[in-house]
């Protein structure tokens, strides 16, 4: 169907609405009548050159078989496809035999619904299509709509036809029904002020996707291919793949069936796809309803190839109690194990951030890939996503987990960045997936980027927020640099642009950066009362001891409803817990209990000010005992915190003194390739540059090393390319600058990103300013006397 012929069948089908349905349904509602009369319709018409046979058939069965249910293997033989209708209707004799009366029409219109084969029925139930027919009946506008589905004027079967006048109706393929449904749905969606769906993806865009999975093996194709879309929609991938096995000459390039596989969570579109896997012969059944992320609906089954464009920013909030318990990943689809910086497997989280789901759909066709014990050929997957799929998330989190996985797999064949506004529903930059778990040779430990960002041609017309496309040219361009894994360079404004890089290219570690806590510490009477409140609870706790002094230590809970008033009265807003803690005498007992304990030590040491928390904590813990102070552990680092403060000045806080094993040792020394004498030289373990003081190296054993405090506030991070040694990079980025500084190498984290910009982006210099000073002053010449002209001044 050409661009012509396809306006003038959605501008046709519009005005059905506008003649029809004004008055009777708000605007935004005409797609509830529409979008199901338009299949409805079309299954019909498929049906009516078969529907003698079809009643023969069920008079067979019924008075000389004497079947008491029926045989669908016998009915879809007659009617020549996988549904039929058992009723005497068809939508044309329902037309021409239409009465005044709306309710016996509308009783007939019931019947034939009701002749429907189960497939069928289930699509008219997602549509609710019987409750639009008692609408309009009700409304007096049925027989309307049925003349206008009816007329002789349109054709939406897949055949040629001739109108009254003699003047062909060309036919409506299954891509022209996908354009004619995306553009009304597109037009509906307008109407109602919304969004069009994500599941509606630019044919060019389709043809490009097919053309880079099938193309590298299209003399090499499996005999039977099964083809799957986690997020099918309306089933556009699943048909043009189909579509595309066959050349422009209509030969076959696959030997065996191809079997389309889809599900979808809108049941209006699941409806729409199911419709259209029936019309073209497919296997309806294989067409699934419901959220692909809750359930594993085609759990233990491997397809060859997969295509899909998962909706992205959107929250799979709702879906998580089925994938998560707690932190604990439950579906098996999001399982994976990825080494940690020591080179041991452990289970990783593998689930994006929860307002973002695309990447869980990449991740379930991953988990359907084709062993290559299976097929010679494995599996090839193309999945449209946002730049979000690229870089969000840290080291470690989900998204870069899922992102290492597969690039550490060796899956990624390459990354196609499309250009803006090139889709109907956004208008944001979007990039194609192409990933295969048999790469060939030349593509083993390889990710080529293709920048196609400024490769397009504008359209005449905007169609929603799409204004421009891919020419066939432009696809031809791309799947050759593609398939050639060339490396070219974008001349002038438009063009394409591709590099290739190693897999490493795209990891690095995030390494943790150490600094050692220096502690001062004194008792003074302002420090130690802020003992006397918890953290959380300090502005209430701080009221009620300033209002009601001693006696709230020792009657709590004849002040609670007051104490509670004013918490409400200055909006306060506590939770039950809290609540429960402020007014629970044992709670102002452990404080009051706190503040005693350290004016009973501030009377021992007095406002000496110590530079050395190690020797203070030893000498406080050892006043506590001595003086026999009922103080839990806690107690006591609450009090050493209350009076301490870090000082750059003081000396570094020693955690604990640790023995390092020969194993230990020794695995240490492999991983960093050094003896033990060059241990400082890399920070580890706080043994750092700057030294330890000499008491403490003389009391240092054989094979002991000091373990220092960490100062939280002062922690930082450095991302380390994977291919650069983190422990040179170290030696020359940090320590230089913070001598005392060391890596945590447990908490060292492995994280992958890429970046089309940072691979792509070439800068352009600012103009001088003489230039920009030379173009300022001859606008002022050109607009010379302008105003006044305007102002009729001159």
């Amino acid at each position: 169907m050409n661009k012509s012929s396809h306006n003038k069948l959605v501008s046709f089908i519009w005005s059905i609405a506008d003649d029809c349905l004004r008055d009777v349904y708000v605007r935004g509602k005409y797609r509830d009548v529409i979008l199901p009369m338009i299949v409805l319709r079309r299954l019909d018409a498929l049906l009516e050159p078969t529907k003698e046979a079809v009643l023969e058939e069920l008079a067979f069965q019924r008075d000389e078989a004497g079947f008491t249910e029926w045989d669908e293997t016998g009915l879809r033989q007659a009617s020549g496809f996988v549904f039929y209708n058992t009723s005497k209707w068809t939508l044309q004799q329902l037309k021409d035999t239409a009465t005044n009366s709306t309710q016996i029409l509308q009783a007939n219109f019931e019947d034939y619904l009701n002749g429907f084969s189960p497939n069928v029925k289930e699509i008219i139930q997602k549509f609710k299509l019987r409750s639009q027919v008692a609408h309009m009946a009700n409304k007096d506008v049925l027989l309307d709509v049925l003349e206008k589905f009816t007329s002789l004027y349109i054709n939406l079967t897949p055949f040629e036809k001739e109108d009254p006048e003699g003047r062909k109706l060309p036919a409506l393929s299954n891509l022209g029904m996908g354009y004619v449904f995306e553009e009304l749905i597109r037009k509906f969606n307008e109407e109602n002020n919304e969004e069009a769906g994500e599941h509606f993806t630019p044919r060019e865009v389709i043809d490009l996707m097919t053309h880079i999975i099938f193309d590298p093996i299209k003399d090499k194709l499996p005999p039977v291919m099964t083809i799957y879309d986690p997020a099918c929609g309306s089933g556009g991938m699943l048909t043009e793949s189909q579509n595309f096995i066959k050349d422009g000459e209509g030969e076959i390039r696959a030997i065996g069936d191809v079997y389309l596989y889809g599900k979808e969570i809108n049941d209006e579109t699941y409806a729409i796809c199911k419709s259209d896997m029936m019309i073209k012969g497919n296997n309806p059944e294989n067409i699934r309803v419901g959220s692909t992320l809750s359930t594993d609906e085609f759990a233990g089954t491997t397809f060859d190839f997969m295509l899909s464009n998962p909706p992205y920013g959107k929250s799979w909030s709702s879906e998580q109690k089925y994938i998560k318990d707690g932190r604990d990943v439950i579906d098996p689809r999001f399982q994976i194990k990825l080494n940690n910086y020591w080179g041991i497997e452990e289970d990783q989280d593998a689930t994006p951030r929860s307002s973002d789901g695309q990447l869980l759909f990449l991740m379930e066709m991953v988990s359907k890939m084709k062993p290559l014990s299976q097929s010679p050929t494995g599996t090839r997957i193309a999945s449209v996503h946002n730049g979000s799929s690229l870089f969000t998330g840290d080291a470690g989190g989900g998204e870069s987990n899922i992102r290492r996985y597969i690039i550490e797999k060796d899956w990624l064949e390459a990354i196609v960045q499309l250009p803006n506004n090139l889709f109907y529903n956004t208008g944001i930059t979007t990039y194609i997936w192409i990933l295969s778990n048999n790469k060939a040779k030349s593509r083993k430990g390889k990710v080529q980027l293709i920048d196609a960002g400024q490769l397009y041609r504008k359209l005449r017309k905007n169609l929603g927020n799409k204004n421009c496309e891919f020419s066939p040219a432009h696809i031809t361009e791309i799947v050759e640099t593609y398939t050639n894994m060339s490396v070219a360079e974008r001349e002038g404004e438009q063009g394409i642009a591709a590099q290739v890089f190693d897999n490493d290219d795209f990891g690095y570690y995030k390494a943790t950066i150490e600094r050692p806590k220096r502690l001062k510490a004194q008792f003074t009477t302002a420090r130690i009362e802020t003992l006397r409140y918890d953290r959380v609870l300090q502005e209430p706790m701080q009221y009620a001891f300033e209002t009601f002094g001693e006696s709230i230590y020792t009657n709590t809970k004849h002040y609670e409803k007051e104490l509670l008033e004013w918490c409400e009265k200055n909006e306060l807003n506590l939770s039950s817990a809290n609540k429960t803690k402020l007014t629970k005498p044992a709670t102002w007992q452990k404080h009051l209990r706190l503040v005693t304990a350290a004016k009973t030590l501030e009377k021992v040491f007095g406002d000496t000010l110590y530079t050395n928390f190690n020797s203070f904590k030893k000498d406080v813990e050892d006043e506590i005992k001595a003086q026999k102070l009922n103080l839990s552990a806690s107690d006591k680092k609450a009090i050493l915190n209350a009076v301490s403060w870090y000082d750059a000045e003081a000396e570094k806080v020693i955690k604990k003194v640790e023995k390092l094993s020969g194993d230990k040792l020794n695995k240490l020394l492999a991983h960093l390739d050094c003896e033990e004498k060059d241990l400082a030289d890399f920070g580890y373990y706080g043994f750092s540059n700057d030294g330890t003081s000499s008491a403490v190296k003389r009391s240092l054993k054989k094979g002991e090393y000091v373990i220092y405090e960490t100062e939280s506030d002062l922690r930082d991070t450095e991302n380390v390319p994977l291919k650069d040694n983190i422990h040179n990079y170290f030696k020359r980025e940090v320590q230089p600058h913070v001598p005392e500084a060391w890596i945590n190498l447990d908490a060292t984290k492995i994280g992958y990103e890429i970046s089309f910009n940072k691979y792509f982006y070439k800068h352009t210099p600012l103009r001088n300013i003489e230039d920009v000073t030379k173009d300022i002053l001859d606008l002022e010449k050109q607009s010379d006397g302008l105003i006044s002209e305007i102002l009729n001044l001159v």
